[in-house]
Order: C-alpha cells, then structure tokens, then sequence
C-alpha cells in the first residue's frame, strides 16, 4: 500500500529508535520523532527541531500514517459522536465517541467490513474488505482526540470487524496504544469484543495482557446461537465458557457477556434460566442489549416488560448484570450502518 515505506505510526517508542538507527542516524532522533508523531502532525516538515537533511531521508523511506475525518455526526440527545473516516487506499470505516461522568470512551472498528455473518449486524452484510493495520486502529483514537481537544479514557474494540480475526494487528494496537510516551491508555481501560474465536482467546489468554474481554454471546443454547452467529457451528458454548475461565485465571479479569435480545428469540425464561446456570459462579457480568433493528434484518427490540423480566431474573441468581443504554441512535447507532449509508 505504501511502496515499502515504513509507517511510522505503527512503531514503538524502542522501534522509531531501531528504525533511526538503521537509517544512518543517532538513536535520541527516535524519541524526538516519536513525540512529533503523537502531535498529530501530518507533514515531516512541521518537526521544527529536527534537521531539514533528516526530513528529507524520512520522506524517503517512511509515511507518518494518517486517515481523515469524512464525515462526523453530533447525536441531539447524548453526548455521542460518530465519524467516518477515509482511509489512504479510498475504504471507509467507522468509530463512535461517547462522553460521560468525564471520560471519553471511543469504539474503534478493526477491520474495513466483517466476515463472522452475525445476522443482528450491519458491518458483516457485504463480508470482508480487508484487515485494519494496526496504526489505523491507533489513528481513529488520535483523530478523535485532536477533533474533541480532549483526552481519550477509554477504549472499546466493539466497532466494525472481529479484533481477533485480525489477531497480529490487534496485538500491536494494545501495544502502541499502551505506549508511555504515546498514548498511554492503560490495559485495564481497553475492551475487546470477541463473537467467541475460542482458539485465539487461548491465544489472547497466554499474552496475559490484563485487558477487558466481551463475548458475544447471545443464546446460552448451541442451536439458537448457531442461527444467530454462524461462528457458533465452529465453537460451542461449553468451549467458550471453558476458554472464558482460563482467560480469567491468566488475567484475573471479569469476563463481560453481550446478550443482544431479540423478540421472539432469545429473550424467554427458558433462556435466562439456562444462562444462569452456564455462568452461576463464575467472574463476569452480563450486558443485556435491545437489539437495534437494522433494515436488512427482521429482528426486533422485546417490550420492555420482557427486558426487564429477564434482567430481574439474573439479578435474584446473584448474576451481576446492566441493561446497555443505547447512544447515539439518533446518528445511524447500529454498528456499520452509517457506513452502508454512505456507501
């Protein structure tokens, strides 16, 4: 994509370093360039203390990597911002930005599309176009951050695409955006949402990088999950629950359960039921989601009464549960429906 350049956005402090020095330079230019890198800067030539000699090397042999702002949507009644953002080779992809109590959470998609084929979503309608780098992951929270002129707390990689299904750049995005001098977002702030790509959360486990996980779950029975996620065919839930307990005992951290309901589906007492017996005991919490109707599905939201129906029934078994508020529905909130949009 980038005739060979190196994209200096996607190194580590330690790797700018290497990279200075394997270019004929002394390895304190790397910190310097670093630092550059994290104002936002899109031209070599802003760097005003570094020499006009190594600019000129530096367009040479690297790119700094940057995406742009197409679109933003302001929602009217949270305060909720959603962005389109064009990609160098022309794709498009999408990243949320919610602010409350004081923090700012953005959700950074990860791939251009999805090919997991869950039927309650809208990124996986047209499959894959390919994996994100993990510098463009890295960049959506930059852009986001220099637009909002405010820091960026927290991060969820709940938007477009499987973050394990692009397991390597996923890894160096928790490595980049962990960086002391860059970013600095710690693990504990970072949530990864898995569909339940059991052998990459194995994976993901032995890393012990002490991040929050999410799994999509959304039917405690392997027949109803199967035609809801057709990843269910390849993985059970007796095998997610089973690799869930071992990403805990490696990270010591509370597993989270998304459970989209859906009219008519998944939303009875027969499921809650069934559930409370697959995670009685273990360290997690369930996050109940209204399901948002998108156009291409015919899936609808159950009655409130059935809502919290389920809710209360977790709740006297001691399953720790919240029913997810739903922002920005007024700005195109279903995952990868703006983008369909505009497309």
């Amino acid at each position: 994509m980038y005739k060979g350049k190196i994209v200096l956005k996607n190194l580590t402090e330690k790797e700018m370093k290497d990279f200075l020095v394997s270019i004929g330079e002394k390895k304190f230019r790397g910190s310097q360039i670093f630092s550059w890198i994290y104002k936002n800067i899109r031209d070599f030539d802003e760097m005003n203390n570094i020499p006009k000699s190594l600019r000129e090397k530096l367009k040479e042999t690297s790119i700094i990597g940057n995406i742009d702002i197409e679109l933003r949507l302001e929602s009217e009644i949270d305060n909720t911002k959603k962005y389109l953002f064009l990609l160098n080779d022309g794709n498009i992809i999408e990243t949320v930005a919610m602010e409350y109590d004081n923090r700012v959470t953005v959700c950074v998609s990860n791939q251009v599309g999805c090919r997991m084929g869950c039927r309650f979503c809208a990124s996986t309608i047209d499959g894959l176009e390919r994996n994100l780098e993990a510098w463009e992951i890295l960049d959506q929270i930059m852009k986001v951050q220099e637009d909002l002129g405010k820091r960026v707390s927290n991060v969820v990689m709940m938007g477009s695409g499987e973050p394990l299904d692009n397991f390597e750049n996923s890894k160096k995005f928790l490595e980049l955006v962990n960086e002391e001098n860059g970013l600095n977002i710690g693990y504990r702030h970072i949530t990864l949402s898995t569909c339940g790509l059991v052998d990459k959360i194995y994976e993901l486990a032995d890393l012990e990088i002490p991040i929050n996980i999410a799994i999509s779950l959304h039917s405690p029975f392997d027949d109803e999950r199967q035609e809801i996620m057709p990843v269910a065919k390849k993985y059970s839930i007796d095998e997610i629950i089973k690799v869930c307990n071992y990403y805990i005992s490696k990270t010591n951290r509370r597993i989270t359960f998304e459970y989209s309901l859906i009219k008519g589906k998944n939303d009875s007492d027969r499921e809650a039921k069934k559930l409370v017996e697959l995670l009685r005991g273990m360290l997690c919490h369930v996050n109940l989601i209204p399901i948002n109707p998108i156009e291409e599905r015919d899936f609808e939201k159950p009655d409130m009464e059935y809502i919290n129906r389920f809710k209360n029934y977790l709740d006297k078994k001691n399953i720790p549960v919240t029913i997810r508020n739903s922002m920005g529905a007024d700005i195109s909130g279903a995952c990868g429906q703006l983008r369909r949009k505009v497309k």
